[in-house]
């Protein structure tokens, strides 16, 4: 996969190397020609040049993009590249940080932007999950498609507990897509337990999480 990553500071730079290390190619493009000399990530293409000008996607062959990753440090920068990239070259994938989560209601697909990535949210729902049992948190909004990715760690009291995932007459428009327990990252099977403990993590239409909070949360 050919990815284009506009901002190469410490976010895009991460970004890269977990793509490279998984096998992508990856280009990182910044007009601060410390942060894209060559050999800035090892694996990566730079390009010292504005990733809001259209010379300069030009030059990224941005229609042989399926990926363009706005992770600059300026959330108008980033609604930019996201409509460019969208809009003037039909990238089929465009993701985006927000910086600043007031911001966040401009990020979605009248901008061009597929997923938007707001890195406080995420902080945040982490650390309710981290002290919240029983109870559904949302980590992450997929904006093309309106559903969302939710976490409920299993109370001891929770009404599936030691049943089987099989079982579940989860709610329309869900889907249970990996059980945490402990150590262990499990794809589940009808045959699965749900055991106390157990971090289950669905993608669900909003409206659906009520339901599903009142089928596993406590009693």
């Amino acid at each position: 996969m050919r990815v284009a990553i506009a901002g190469a500071g410490k976010v895009g730079r991460s970004i890269a190397r977990e793509l490279i290390a998984s096998g992508h190619h990856v280009l990182l493009i910044d007009r601060d020609s410390e942060l894209a000399r060559p050999g800035v990530v090892e694996g990566a293409d730079t390009l010292l040049a504005d990733a809001c000008e259209i010379s300069t996607l030009d030059k990224a062959q941005l229609a042989q993009c399926q990926v363009m990753v706005a992770a600059t440090g300026d959330d108008k920068v980033n609604l930019v590249v996201s409509l460019l990239a969208k809009t003037e070259y039909g990238v089929p994938r465009v993701v985006a940080r927000v910086n600043h989560p007031k911001n966040e209601w401009m990020f979605d697909d009248s901008w061009g932007v597929d997923v938007a990535v707001s890195t406080p949210r995420m902080l945040s729902a982490l650390v309710e999950e981290a002290v919240s049992v029983g109870d559904l948190v949302r980590l992450f909004t997929f904006r093309q498609g309106e559903a969302n990715l939710v976490e409920i760690t299993l109370s001891s009291d929770s009404p599936v507990s030691g049943q089987r995932v099989g079982d579940q007459p989860w709610p329309p428009d869900t889907a249970l897509v990996a059980i945490v327990r402990g150590q262990r990252v499990i794809t589940p099977s009808p045959d699965d337990p749900l055991v106390p403990g157990d971090e289950l993590l669905f993608v669900a239409s909003p409206d659906q999480e009520p339901e599903l909070q009142r089928m596993l949360g406590h009693l």
